[in-house]
């Protein structure tokens, strides 16, 4: 996707220099009751990504009892089991190296059955099939070698796109969500939902500057008309990149009144995320009085993207330069982003693992999204997760002192 981030950027000077008036917006929401919108008019759907959140960590707390109540979850067994958390990354057309590994993972025999799912962006796309498991791995196979950038979006005219939002039309993939999560997929979400199991997905909100944080398995399980279409609208905006991709603008309700927020890509704010500070693990084991059960949690994260340094010799002109300091501030972000989660997972006493595209896949292609290229990723993801994944278990770089 960097080459839409840098056409992005020049269309954004000439925007700018041409004065192209805006198009205004008629229900935005006021600042000081951002607080208070309900996507559906429906309370707990969601939580803002940066700070603690009362609901969820009630929803996480719920999930447990849930989970003894359908007998997925039994505490007071010799050997309580392992609680797994999955977290996925952003990553355009490179999710098709989360996906492969999804699928050798089955293949191995060895995937687990996850408590948790997030998903950002690409990621998100990959999130509801990896939530239900072994079942729709044809699915993701299909998705990820054989869709082309035609499925994804189509291009304006230049003059089309100066006078809207978006520099492409998204239509193809909301489409393409409208058939691969349908709303027998969405329904089946629902039932693991109230197994215990929860599947989150980040979208970031323009308007706030803000992260937010979805629970679709909430949404699925709402039981409001509307809950299938608020579903596919939060896994396009999770993959809608500012400027290239239109925003997806998201009808919510306050005191009565409707409004409408703007929401693009997740990965604007994070790369990957798990729990942040939105929940404290810890407190919801006390208040269950699980906190002495040895029950270990494990956490996976998918980087789609390498993370070794990229030697290219650059030409001296502005776009090549503008693209790969795009292409390293991505870099960079989710590496952050994996230090994060490793912070939180060393504070609350969860396993980590971390998975990311070799630095020896050299597969390059001209198209955002060429089937090709994208086969060759899933069939390495596939193989080496196959063959007995070996996942890091510290970030990138991270010097464990021995």
């Amino acid at each position: 996707m960097k080459a839409w981030i840098v056409y992005s950027i020049v269309v954004i000077s000439i925007v700018d220099l041409a004065g192209c008036g805006a198009i205004r917006r008629r229900h935005c929401e006021p600042a000081e009751l951002a607080d208070k919108a309900l996507p559906l008019g429906i309370p707990g759907l969601r939580a803002w990504g940066d700070e603690f959140s009362p609901t969820f960590q009630a929803s996480v707390v719920d999930s447990v009892r849930q989970e003894i109540a359908s007998g997925e979850f039994n505490p007071h067994a010799a050997e309580p089991g392992k609680l797994d958390l999955l977290a996925l990354s952003g990553g355009g057309a490179n999710g098709a190296y989360g996906a492969g590994l999804l699928c050798g993972w089955t293949a191995a025999g060895t995937r687990p059955k996850f408590k948790l799912v997030t998903g950002i962006s690409t990621g998100a796309l990959i999130a509801p099939f990896a939530f239900l498991g072994p079942e729709y791995d044809d699915r993701l196979e299909h998705f990820y070698t054989h869709v082309t950038s035609k499925d994804i979006f189509r291009e304006k005219h230049i003059l089309s796109a100066l006078r809207s939002d978006s520099l492409a039309d998204t239509t193809p993939l909301a489409k393409l969500l409208e058939r691969e999560v349908n709303d027998d997929v969405i329904a089946k979400i629902a039932v693991e939902h109230q197994k215990g199991r929860r599947l989150f997905v980040g979208t970031t909100h323009m308007d706030a500057q803000r992260p937010v944080v979805w629970d679709m398995g909430a949404i699925a399980a709402c039981g409001h008309p509307d809950a299938p279409k608020l579903f596919r609208s939060i896994l396009l905006a999770s993959a809608s990149i500012p400027v290239a991709f239109p925003p997806v603008y998201i009808d919510v309700d306050i005191d009565g009144r409707h409004y409408d927020e703007m929401h693009v890509d997740g990965g604007v704010v994070t790369q990957v995320f798990l729990y942040g500070p939105m929940l404290k693990p810890v407190a919801a084991r006390k208040e269950l009085g699980l906190d002495s059960v040895p029950r270990k949690l494990r956490v996976f994260i998918i980087r789609n993207s390498r993370i070794a340094n990229d030697w290219q010799p650059m030409l001296a002109r502005l776009l090549p330069i503008a693209g790969r300091a795009v292409d390293s501030l991505i870099k960079f972000q989710g590496v952050g982003d994996i230090y994060r989660i490793y912070a939180e997972a060393e504070r609350d006493n969860v396993e980590f693992n971390f998975a990311y595209i070799p630095h020896e896949f050299k597969g390059k292609s001209s198209a955002e999204f060429d089937p090709v290229v994208m086969s060759e990723l899933f069939k390495m993801g596939f193989e080496r997760a196959k063959n007995g994944y070996s996942w890091d278990h510290v970030p990138p770089g991270f010097d464990t002192g021995g």
